[in-house]
């Protein structure tokens, strides 16, 4: 999958919004990314059933380009997590 059109980063609205070739725009809380995210550290608390806490205050203070996604960086200082393209158009369209 190409990457986004745009990316933009509200701080303030603790929100990416992604805009995609087609003309989509779509939008994901920072908490969510977070708790969202897809390292394996996190992978595997999920497996086992822990249901990571993300304060709604965490806030995305860095992104950056992967090519075939984005390495995020919170505030709570996790940084380990590559969010994939594909991973994040998905997650931006799903309930939750």
């Amino acid at each position: 999958m190409d990457a986004p059109s745009g990316l933009r980063n509200s701080r303030s609205e603790g929100r990416l919004t992604l805009e995609w070739h087609d003309g989509e725009h779509q939008g994901i809380s920072h908490a969510r990314l977070r708790g969202a995210c897809p390292c394996s550290q996190c992978k595997a608390a999920r497996i086992r059933g822990a249901i990571p806490l993300v304060d709604e205050a965490v806030r995305l203070t860095a992104i950056h380009p992967q090519g075939y996604g984005v390495q995020l960086v919170f505030s709570d200082g996790h940084e380990r997590g590559i969010y994939p393209w594909e991973y994040l158009r998905a997650l931006a369209a799903s309930p939750g």
